[in-house]
């Protein structure tokens, strides 16, 4: 584990509850519509969205067609907010797990959660679909930060989170910001103020990249310059968020060197980081794995007060 120091504070007897205690800090949920009309990219003004619901009560989304914000309101916000992109390999949505869960811990921990269901990229629904992801994200901090006073949050403490093919999501919008694919009328800033990437999708090189999420956002047989344009290690500067990464090193899914190359080119442009590397955890262990949960919110709640994020 690399770029972190350690120190003891309330957070830890609040993850525990969160962790053993679920239902504890169950939470209203409000949902937000964040495109007028219809979506930048789209051919179609309908929600095609599937739901399934396997039998272990896990809930994915399939075919989003009208992106949405899931707002997830703490009992005593602190002011700080967080966009979660869910992962899904650019297919289907790990809601439950990824988005849900994750947006109730936020909430325990006085953070405004705002969970995106991005579109899913499809040449049937949308023009140049390698964009709608970061549309997404960039209309929701446009969403946020034009409405924060609404939301009871500070405009300069939004940050996002990213799971897999949602970290491909997340660091897009961490080193894409500046080019802008909406209107943009008022010249908001897209900057997340920090960036958390877990287990992310960062590179599309071959190789390094996850396969599935790669064809699935810029087709099977995509031009280098499209390569180079989503692999995200390739894009980042010091103007990039400060960031946490977390991944295990036996995961066959989205390999390990995501993470070290990114943070290879944070710490290259003098970015914070942090980086934590589990020996064993293979993929999508979040939210799931009680043993690995305990250790990792743990290591990202005191990340968020050392940078004053969060107070302790």
């Amino acid at each position: 584990m690399y770029g972190f120091n350690l120190r003891t504070n309330f957070v830890s007897a609040v993850l525990l509850l969160v962790l053993f205690i679920p239902n504890l800090f169950a939470q209203n949920s409000i949902i937000i519509r964040i495109w007028e009309g219809k979506p930048s990219y789209n051919f179609t003004s309908e929600n095609l969205i599937r739901e399934e619901t396997d039998s272990a009560g896990i809930t994915r989304y399939y075919d989003i067609t009208i992106p949405e914000l899931e707002f997830i309101k703490p009992g005593k916000p602190n002011g700080t907010a967080v966009i979660i992109c869910p992962g899904g390999g650019y297919h289907r949505m790990a809601y439950t797990t990824e988005g849900y869960k994750m947006g109730q811990w936020f909430a325990s921990m006085g953070i405004s959660a705002f969970i995106l269901k991005y579109r899913i990229p499809s040449d049937l629904f949308m023009d140049q679909k390698e964009l709608v992801p970061l549309a997404d994200a960039q209309q929701s901090i446009l969403h946020l930060r034009e409405n924060a006073s609404k939301y009871g949050i500070n405009a300069d403490k939004i940050g996002i989170i990213g799971f897999s093919a949602g970290g491909h999501v997340a660091s897009t919008l961490s080193t894409h910001f500046g080019e802008i694919v909406i209107p943009n009328p008022n010249d908001i800033s897209f900057r997340p103020d920090f960036s958390i990437l877990i287990y992310p999708v960062i590179s599309m090189l071959n190789g390094i990249t996850h396969n599935g999420s790669r064809n699935n956002l810029l087709g099977d047989n995509p031009s280098g310059l499209l390569v180079d344009q989503f692999s995200n290690e390739k894009h980042v500067t010091d103007k990039t968020p400060p960031t946490f990464l977390m991944h295990a090193s036996d995961d066959t899914t989205v390999p390990v060197q995501n993470s070290l190359l990114y943070y290879e080119a944070l710490k290259k442009n003098s970015v914070i980081a942090a980086l934590h590397i589990f020996q064993q955890g293979g993929h999508g262990f979040a939210m799931r794995n009680k043993y690995l949960d305990k250790q990792w919110l743990y290591l990202l709640s005191n990340w968020l007060v050392e940078n004053d994020f969060i107070a302790d």
